[in-house]
């Protein structure tokens, strides 16, 4: 095994929009046919493939998009369908929920226990173990084939920092099958 990069893959970037004047809700579901629940407004965009969701104060959060510019065209789609204008719309960048593989099966039950750079637990619910990383803090969860989901990161990058970190952490420790 070498210290060649893990492939991060982004699963989900959360992203939400503030519109200089706020999307009224009502206009959304009479127009566009969302669907009201527990205070917001949930769209289903098909082209761009996004959920957006419309806060009380009028602003898009866009669920289901790998990257910033995809999640900016399906809040524009939802402004232009609305007959208003994107010009001024404001970007707030939220956590990204991404995986790896480390390419080998390891011993999940056996990874319990501290490390130098966090903690790992074995999560009999999920089937996988936990790993609280205070080093890149992350919580990372693995799974016997050596599938890794990370939600939670603030970027790909530190992800896949903590993936090289995490490798040499288990291969030194023996735990890969």
């Amino acid at each position: 095994m070498s210290a060649t990069a893990i492939e991060v893959r982004i699963e989900n970037h959360l992203v939400r929009f503030t519109p200089p004047s706020p999307i009224d809700q009502q206009a959304v579901i009479s127009q566009l046919g969302g669907q009201e629940t527990s205070g917001v407004v949930i769209k289903v965009l098909d082209k761009p493939r996004a959920t957006l969701v419309i806060d009380g104060e009028g602003r898009i959060t866009v669920h289901g998009t790998h990257r910033v510019e995809a999640a900016r065209a399906a809040a524009k789609e939802l402004m232009l369908r609305l007959g208003l204008s994107d010009t001024g719309l404001e970007t707030e960048l939220g956590p990204v929920v991404a995986s790896f593989d480390f390419g080998q099966s390891l011993n999940i039950t056996q990874l319990s226990g501290n490390y130098h750079a966090g903690s790992a637990t074995y999560d009999q619910r999920l089937g996988c173990s936990t790993i609280e990383d205070s080093r890149h803090n992350l919580t990372l969860h693995v799974w016997a084939n050596g599938r890794c989901i990370v939600p939670n990161a603030r970027h790909q990058n530190i992800v896949a920092m903590a993936a090289v970190y995490w490798r040499t952490q288990l291969k030194d420790n023996n735990l890969f099958i």
